[in-house]
C-alpha cells in the first residue's frame, strides 16, 4: 500500500477491467516461476516498525504531517491516522553483526524522530496499542491525509454496507461501533521481511505460520483498547473486526476475513497469490497501464502492479510479497504478527528469533507443519494472543512416538525453540555474541515469565491499588513506559509499577 494512489469513483467498467488485469498478472506470475526469472538467494532481510505520537502527558497526538516535515527523513512515512508514523530500515543481509547494526541505526532513527517530534509537543511511542487512546481518537477525521487511506476506507465502508462492529472479550470485555477503518490504527506492528527463492518460499512461509504463536507468546504487548484490559496481543482481534468487510450474513456464511491466518500449508508462493484473488473481492480496482504478458513476451519484468496493489488489502498475519529490485524480481516473506515495541533491544530480539527459527525449521528433515495440523497452529496463535507469555500451545512431540502434545509456551520456547533458533542463526552466520545477546533477551522473558503486555497490565492494577482512576492509571503507565522506553534496557529489566513521588524538601 506503499504506492501512490489517486482517490476517485469507480464504476462497473473499472472493476470488470481490474478483475481482467488481475487474472493476467496471475498468469505473469504463474510464467515468471515456471521461467524461474526470480533473484537468486541473496539472505536479505528487511524491518519496518509502526510507531505513535504521544505528547509528555500520555495522550495521543494527531500531528503526524508537522513531525515528518520536521523529521525530512525518506526513512520515515505516515501511517493510517494522524497519530501513527511508520519507520523503514534499509534490507541488511543477514550474518555477522547485523542484529547489533540494526539496534544502532534504529536508535539513531527513533532517537531522531523523538527529537524532532519534541519540538511540537509529542514524542515517539513504540507499542502495540496505546493505552491512552479514546474512541473519539480513532474517527474519519483523524485519518492521515494521503488519498490511498481515504480511498481504502471509502471502499471497506461501502464493501461492508453498515458499522464495523467490535466485540473483544477477553479479562474485560470491549463492545463497540465505528463508521470507518479507523480503529484499525490502533495497531501498530513490526513487520520482518526475509527475501526467499521460490523453491524455498513454501518452506519459509509454512515455518514462519508455525511459529507465530511463540512470537506472539513471547512478544505480546498489546493489553489494553478504550480503557478495557482485553487479550494480551489484542491487535490480533482488533484488526480482523476493524476490517472486516463482512457484514454479520457474510461472516455465518464461513466467508473469509481479510485479516486472515489462513487455513492450510502451501507448497508454492502461488497457492497463496491465487487464494488472494478467489476468497477476496478487489477493493481498490486501479488499472496500470502495463500489459504483463506483453512485457514477458518481450523478455521484460512486469511490475504485476494490480497483484501487488491487490495483495496490499488482504492482511495475512504471514505475507506473499512479490518485488523488483535492480530490473530482477523477488519473493518476500512479510511477518506480520508482532506489536511494536517495548525498546529497540525488544524488537532486535524478537527478529533474531524469527529469522533464527524460521531458518532452523525451514530445513528440518521433518518440518513441523508434516506434524501439526495447521488448525492447531490457528487455535496456538488465537491462544497466544489471548493469554501472551502464560499461553498453552499444542506441538508435535519429540521421538518415534510422533503426535502432538499441549506445552507451555514458555516452555517450549525454552527447551525447544531457542537452540533451534541459534542453529538457525549460526546457520545464517550470525556472530555469537550477537546470537547469545539477543536471544539471550527472549530466554530471560520466559524465565521471568514477562513481556511488555505484562509489564503494562501488572503496573495499571498497581496504580489502581494506589487509588487511580482508571484513565490517570492509564496515562500514568503510558508516561512510565514511554520513560522506560526511551531509556532502553529490554523489558524484563523493568520495575514493575509506577516510581514514588520524591517527598518535598528531599536532597
Amino acid at each position: 500500500m506503499g504506492e501512490k494512489v489517486v482517490a476517485g469513483p469507480f464504476d462497473l467498467s473499472d472493476r470488470q477491467r481490474y478483475r481482467g488485469k488481475l487474472r493476467r498478472c496471475l498468469t505473469g506470475l504463474e510464467r515468471l516461476l515456471e521461467e524461474k526469472r526470480f533473484d537468486r538467494p541473496k539472505n536479505l532481510m528487511g524491518l519496518e516498525i509502526e510507531l505513535n505520537l504521544a505528547g509528555p502527558d500520555g495522550m495521543p497526538r494527531m500531528m503526524n504531517a508537522q513531525v515528518l516535515e520536521r523529521i525530512a527523513s525518506r526513512d520515515f512515512q505516515t501511517e493510517l491516522a494522524m497519530f501513527n508514523l511508520e519507520v523503514n530500515i534499509a534490507p541488511h543481509r543477514l550474518g555477522g553483526r547485523v542484529f547489533d547494526r540494526l539496534a544502532e541505526e534504529l536508535r539513531t532513527s527513533l532517537g531522531y524522530a523523538h527529537r524532532k517530534a519534541s519540538e511540537v509537543d509529542a514524542g515517539i511511542m513504540m507499542i502495540g496499542i496505546l493505552p491512552t487512546l479514546g474512541q473519539d481518537d480513532l474517527v474519519s477525521s483523524n485519518l492521515s491525509d494521503v488519498d490511498r487511506y481515504t480511498l481504502l476506507n471509502d471502499q471497506i465502508v461501502a464493501a461492508r454496507g453498515e458499522d464495523f462492529a467490535l466485540d473483544i472479550d477477553g479479562v474485560e470485555r470491549l463492545v463497540c461501533t465505528s463508521q470507518s477503518i479507523a480503529l484499525e490504527a490502533a495497531c501498530t506492528s513490526v513487520q520482518l521481511h526475509l527475501q526467499v527463492t521460490p523453491g524455498r518460499f513454501a518452506d519459509v512461509w509454512n515455518a514462519a505460520q508455525a511459529v507465530a504463536a511463540a512470537q506472539v507468546a513471547v512478544g505480546a504487548n498489546s493489553p489494553f483498547l478504550f480503557g478495557h484490559e482485553l487479550w494480551r496481543e489484542s491487535r490480533a482481534p482488533l484488526f480482523q473486526q476493524s476490517i472486516d468487510t463482512r457484514p454479520p450474513e457474510l461472516q455465518a456464511q464461513g466467508v473469509r476475513p481479510r485479516t486472515w491466518f489462513g487455513e492450510r500449508w502451501i507448497s508454492s508462493a502461488y497457492d497463496l497469490f491465487e487464494e488472494n484473488l478467489r476468497f477476496f473481492p478487489p477493493l481498490l480496482p486501479i488499472c496500470d497501464d502495463e500489459d504483463p504478458l506483453g512485457v514477458l513476451d518481450q523478455g521484460g519484468v512486469p511490475k504485476l502492479a494490480e497483484l501487488v496493489l491487490h495483495n496490499g488489502t488482504v492482511y495475512r498475519w504471514n505475507r506473499p510479497v512479490y518485488g523488483i529490485a535492480d530490473g530482477v524480481p523477488h519473493l518476500r516473506v512479510e511477518n506480520r504478527v508482532l506489536p511494536a515495541g517495548p525498546t529497540v533491544t525488544d524488537v532486535i530480539a524478537n527478529a533474531a528469533f524469527y529469522y533464527g527459527l524460521v531458518r532452523a525449521l525451514a530445513e528440518d528433515a521433518r518440518p513441523v507443519w508434516t506434524r501439526l495440523p495447521f488448525e492447531a497452529a490457528a487455535a496456538n496463535f488465537d491462544a497466544a494472543c489471548r493469554h501472551g507469555i502464560d499461553a498453552r500451545l499444542e506441538w508435535p512431540r519429540r521421538g518415534r512416538h510422533g503426535g502432538t502434545t499441549r506445552v507451555d509456551a514458555v516452555n517450549l520456547v525454552r527447551d525447544e525453540l531457542l537452540p533451534l533458533a541459534a542453529a538457525g542463526l549460526d546457520a545464517w552466520g550470525v556472530e555469537p555474541a550477537d546470537r547469545d545477546l539477543y536471544l539471550g533477551v527472549i530466554d530471560d522473558r520466559c524465565r521471568l515469565r514477562t513481556n511488555g503486555a505484562g509489564w503494562q497490565a501488572t503496573t495499571f492494577h498497581r496504580a489502581l491499588e494506589k487509588g487511580l482512576g482508571r484513565d490517570a492509571a492509564l496515562a500514568a503507565t503510558t508516561r512510565r513506559y514511554g520513560e522506560l522506553m526511551h531509556l532502553g534496557e529490554p523489558v524484563h529489566t523493568w520495575p514493575v509499577g509506577l516510581p514514588e513521588p520524591v517527598p518535598l524538601g528531599s536532597p
